[in-house]
């Protein structure tokens, strides 16, 4: 099932699932808790929504380094264990809203990063592999915006200031079920103004979507509606020759087979005068 976040004509944001991405019908239940019921109620729609609300996402977990392709280009080693961040709840951004570049804070090299985006359902701790996938609620389209210069340089080798600016962290536009596909056989890709940037198969992971259930649920505890980032591909900006960096009137696209296109455009931060 495709499940939707949506706001109707009359500004309500609704919980909804639709088959082709244009018909929508309002779903009823907690998507958390208990049964859902479509119904024969169909939505009149100004916009598709985050499919969480920022304000109900406990955590938002992210994984480095997880293509090999994409460790290869940026001449890491392949790691031993998963490599962990995290990005703020405040970072997440609907479709079609803008991926604003930071001007306070000022960042040149900022960029984008294709990611299979998991959404937890239930309370998960301590999970073996062979369970995970009972612990997921969906998957998404994540997009990673990363500020090189924060990342890389001025970060003091953390990475989370350079991850955690507002708008850094779309989502969208479907949660898809888990029983829709096989997470770990997708294709994905990304596009910066209609180019192709990166383009490879969720197969190149080193760690796969249970392996990461099992690591980050160890001795900790992931609350539903935590969303875990699972990595990028290869085809990256900053790995690019030479490198190559958003600037406002871009228009960046995240597609992940079976759930959609992730489209955002990209604009300045305007500082009050």
């Amino acid at each position: 099932m495709k499940l939707y976040r949506v706001r109707d004509v009359h500004h309500q944001v609704r919980i909804a699932t639709s088959d082709n991405g244009k018909d929508f019908f309002s779903l009823k239940g907690n998507v958390f808790y208990g049964e859902q019921i479509i119904t024969n109620e169909r939505i009149e729609m100004l916009s598709i929504l985050s499919p969480l609300d920022p304000l109900g996402v406990p955590a938002v977990y992210c994984v480095g380094l997880n293509y090999r392709k994409h460790a290869e280009e940026t001449g890491a080693k392949i790691p031993k264990y998963p490599v962990i961040f995290m990005k703020a709840s405040t970072t997440i951004q609907d479709p079609g809203q803008s991926i604003v570049l930071p001007r306070f804070l000022r960042s040149e090299r900022v960029d984008i990063e294709a990611e299979l985006a998991i959404v937890i359902g239930s309370i998960c701790k301590n999970v073996r592999r062979e369970e995970a996938m009972s612990y997921v609620l969906g998957f998404t389209c994540a997009n990673d915006v990363s500020a090189r210069d924060w990342q890389k340089d001025f970060g003091g080798s953390q990475w989370c200031r350079g991850k955690t600016f507002d708008t850094f962290c779309p989502l969208g536009p479907a949660l898809v079920t888990p029983d829709e596909f096989n997470p770990d056989k997708l294709d994905i890709a990304s596009r910066l103004n209609g180019e192709s940037w990166q383009s490879g198969n969720t197969s190149d992971m080193i760690f796969s979507v249970s392996e990461l259930i099992e690591f980050l649920s160890g001795s900790n505890t992931l609350m539903p509606g935590t969303v875990i980032l699972t990595g990028t591909p290869h085809g990256v900006g900053m790995a690019r020759t030479p490198p190559v960096h958003l600037k406002a009137g871009d228009v960046s696209e995240v597609e992940i087979e079976g759930i959609g296109v992730l489209r955002n455009p990209v604009t300045e931060e305007v500082l009050d005068a």
